[in-house]
């Protein structure tokens, strides 16, 4: 599958070209937990991010079909798994959103020269240390305790 995600990097900067800030990978793939029919859920880090849902998949398009061809390229006996997009801005990256406390354990980084994903993601996590936050297993996932010492009052940024 290392082979696949590489492929998928690469297609994304040869599709979005410098408009690609990044894109790294989380999910069960991320996890390293993926099933055959898993989907590919990835972050697009872009420049000029595409309004609403409809425009940015038209996009995505061309990062689809090209995987799909490299896929059939590779001689797979099924069909390739579903890429599943989600894109944000350098600015919502930076503010962050809670996707990203799904990602700060397990996204693989495809593609991030400038390094905005990694960063926005170390700092998340040594922000999620200083809490003393804690991933708790709950029913096949987790949730997040951020503040386990949270008192009435308290503010927790993150």
């Amino acid at each position: 599958m290392q082979e696949s995600l590489g492929a998928i990097g690469e297609i994304c900067r040869q599709v979005y070209k410098q408009d690609l800030l990044g894109v790294a990978v989380f999910g069960s793939h991320g996890r390293g937990v993926a099933r055959p029919d898993s989907d590919i859920d990835l972050l697009l880090v872009v420049d000029h991010e595409p309004t609403g849902r409809t425009a940015a998949m038209e996009t995505f398009g061309p990062v689809e079909t090209a995987f799909d061809s490299w896929w059939q390229e590779q001689g797979q006996d099924h069909p390739a798994p579903s890429l599943s997009p989600v894109f944000r801005s350098r600015a919502e990256l930076e503010d962050g959103f809670a996707l990203l406390l799904d990602m700060v354990e397990d996204a693989i980084v495809l593609d991030d020269p400038l390094h905005l994903i990694e960063d926005r993601l170390r700092r998340l996590k040594a922000r999620l240390q200083e809490l003393g936050a804690k991933r708790i297993p709950y029913k096949g996932a987790w949730y997040w305790d951020l503040k386990p010492d949270f008192q009435p009052g308290d503010v927790v940024e993150l």
